[in-house]
């Protein structure tokens, strides 16, 4: 697991520099990861077409100057009905109130929507008073200007966000400007990480999400949520190679199945894609085995929430 690094020996001592913590908050497939990706420089979040990818919150490290902004990607938000879902709003509700700056990203051509209304009126009785909130409205390519005005205009009356940014998380529009104000309002300190280190996940947890992300590009609609990636094994091997065991927990065997594909095609090619990235991330050679396990209660388990980093609560 990566640890945060004690001031002294993360070299964040130096006068004039800050650091604090931003919570990205929104509807399911928002941009959420899209824009932390792209402020941080790499990929430390899934990123999909399919909404309620994001199980836990992520942080990424980005610099601005003297700044070091750590963004917490939180789950989107939305109506929960399951247990995972009452996890995964309960663990974004909390990112949110501990950040120093909240960002509430809306996407542009769905505009003021029923839940992001009730986004807004959840943050008048969830966010502490004082407690800067941005608005940055997302893909902004898809919508005139004239709609982006009449947008932004609806949003300042529903609530009072401290400034406004019209932005692509995808394409780059406008994220410089926010991340440049988001560096000044964050609060004068000591950095909490070293300049280079982009995520504090656990390397674990990272290469599980990677393959989860594969498995949810490559699988049918309903089966990504009915699964999940635990990363049994990490070895580092003298070679300078790592060897990745990792086992996929579905509910159902038809589930199986489908992950594995005919003669299985389709767990090797998931397994290939998955592989190659988190080479590229570590930086070294890997060795990824994966397995199938059916684990029909897998949802109501305790231990399985706790590798995703959300907090299970008792009761329906």
């Amino acid at each position: 697991m990566i640890d945060v690094i004690p001031d002294d020996m993360a070299g964040g001592r130096a006068p004039g520099n800050r650091a604090g913590f931003v919570a990205l908050i929104g509807e399911p497939n928002a941009g959420k990861s899209t824009l932390l990706n792209k402020m941080v420089g790499a990929k430390v979040s899934i990123v999909t077409h399919k909404v309620q990818t994001t199980r836990a919150r992520i942080r990424g490290v980005a610099m601005e100057g003297q700044s070091q902004i750590v963004f917490v990607d939180t789950p989107g938000l939305f109506r929960p009905r399951r247990r995972l879902d009452r996890a995964m709003v309960a663990a974004a509700w909390g990112g949110a109130a501990d950040a120093d700056v909240i960002v509430l990203l809306i996407e542009a051509h769905r505009g003021l929507t029923d839940g992001v209304a009730a986004i807004i009126d959840s943050m008048k009785d969830r966010i502490p008073q004082g407690q800067q909130v941005a608005l940055a409205i997302n893909k902004i390519d898809r919508v005139k200007s004239e709609v982006l005005l009449a947008l932004a205009q609806a949003m300042s009356e529903a609530f009072p966000f401290a400034e406004t940014f019209m932005i692509s998380a995808e394409k780059g529009y406008g994220v410089d400007k926010l991340k440049k104000w988001l560096a000044g309002q964050i609060p004068e300190g000591a950095w909490f990480y070293p300049e280079d280190q982009i995520a504090d996940l656990p390397l674990r947890m990272i290469a599980a999400e990677t393959t989860r992300e594969k498995l949810t590009l490559r699988l049918h609609e309903e089966l990504p949520y009915q699964l999940t990636v635990e990363t049994e094994k990490w070895e580092d091997k003298p070679d300078g190679s790592t060897r990745i065991d990792q086992l996929i927990y579905v509910m159902r065997d038809g589930h199986k199945g489908i992950v594995l594909g005919n003669k299985g095609e389709t767990i090797k090619s998931i397994g290939q894609a998955a592989r190659i990235e988190i080479m590229e991330f570590l930086g070294r050679p890997v060795h990824l085995f994966l397995q199938v396990k059916v684990r029909p209660n897998w949802l109501e388990e305790p231990e399985r929430y706790s590798e995703m980093g959300l907090e299970f609560k008792d009761g329906n």
